[in-house]
């Protein structure tokens, strides 16, 4: 097992992945992470409709909360994720979001529909999975990726590049991580950058628009 459990100071849970040595959420707060840093500034309360790619899918938490904000009358869910590891990790902990039993069937059965919810999880790279979905689908995508240290092929110029491809005019990228090359990448393959909330640390998040 690479997956130690980590209690975060919200208490909520999170893993720390011992092969790249980063967990998978702040540790100031793994539910308030995905509240804060990726359903809110999305706006996703406000949205009668909505379609979010949540890419490194991970334990669920930015899906789960996009599903507890969401009041309006559909919203549809593309996950990417390569780790069944941690796919699977996410019924045997204490999950922090009512929409709890959605994300257990998303991880076992990789898809979900109800009325109102619509969902998929596609397992395998990111950089290729994205390649397949479609043209100008998405409104919002939770980026959220290992650090570029860890992991600095999920925050190169070419999958910007893709996921920007998949993202509707007027869409919203929000991410954990200010760095300068990731606003560099992301500038030049046609993002709009400012500043995401300040949650759990001094510096800010990213939120790009595809204007």
């Amino acid at each position: 097992m690479k997956l130690e459990l980590v209690r975060t100071k919200d208490n909520s849970t999170t893993f720390r992945n011992t092969l790249i040595d980063e967990t998978y959420h702040s540790t100031t707060g793994a539910r308030e992470e995905a509240v804060e840093k990726y359903a809110r500034p999305c706006g996703i309360g406000e949205r009668e409709e909505v379609k979010i790619l949540d890419v490194c899918f991970g334990l669920g938490y930015n899906t789960a909360a996009a599903l507890e904000m969401f009041k309006g009358k559909r919203i549809e869910i593309v996950g990417l994720e390569n780790d069944e590891e941690i796919i699977n990790a996410v019924s045997n902990i204490d999950y922090p979001f009512s929409s709890k039993e959605i994300i257990f069937k998303i991880t076992k059965e990789k898809k979900y529909t109800s009325e109102k919810v619509r969902a998929q999880l596609i397992v395998g790279d990111a950089r290729e999975s994205v390649k397949k979905l479609s043209s100008e689908t998405f409104d919002v995508v939770f980026f959220d990726p290992f650090s570029p240290k860890k992991c600095p092929e999920l925050w190169t110029k070419e999958f910007f590049s893709d996921v920007f491809r998949v993202m509707k005019k007027g869409g919203v990228l929000a991410t954990y991580s200010c760095a300068g090359v990731v606003r560099r990448n992301m500038k030049s393959v046609g993002f709009t950058v400012s500043d995401g909330p300040c949650v759990g640390r001094k510096s800010p998040g990213t939120i790009g628009r595809k204007e």
